[in-house]
């Protein structure tokens, strides 16, 4: 299948992401059929007409489904807040990387060397 540039707007890849990111925390939690046309829809990128054919239901079924889970994915996410505490721990995690990686190529005095170290423990303590 092919796009036109104009066909994939930047609203439509957020959702695209952030129903993938929802589905890869909460899909389990989903019916079987919620999952099988998240699955579809989401990372087969299958249309809702493909979906309706294969199940034999109609367009507007498919549809529906697939709006009850996001909805039900998201309800997740309000309650748990599981992939906003891992977005902040890879958030957190990259920046203590960034600072030993800098700390590795720099040439410090002790003072600043000793500053910086504190940054960490305190980053690695948050994630702890």
């Amino acid at each position: 299948m092919q796009y036109k540039s104009d066909d994939i707007t930047k609203d439509k890849i957020e959702i695209f992401l952030e129903v993938n990111l929802l589905y890869d925390f909460y899909g389990k939690l989903l019916t079987k059929r919620q999952s099988e046309f998240i699955e579809l829809y989401y990372n087969h990128d299958l249309s809702l007409g493909e979906i309706a054919e294969q199940y034999s239901i109609s367009r507007q079924g498919v549809y529906d489904i697939v709006k009850r889970a996001e909805k039900i994915l998201k309800k997740y996410e309000e309650k748990l807040g599981l992939v906003k505490k891992f977005q902040t721990q890879k958030f957190k995690l990259q920046e203590i990387y960034d600072m030993l990686t800098t700390l590795g190529s720099s040439a410090l005095n002790e003072d600043d060397l000793n500053l910086e170290i504190e940054k960490i423990k305190k980053l690695v303590k948050e994630l702890i």
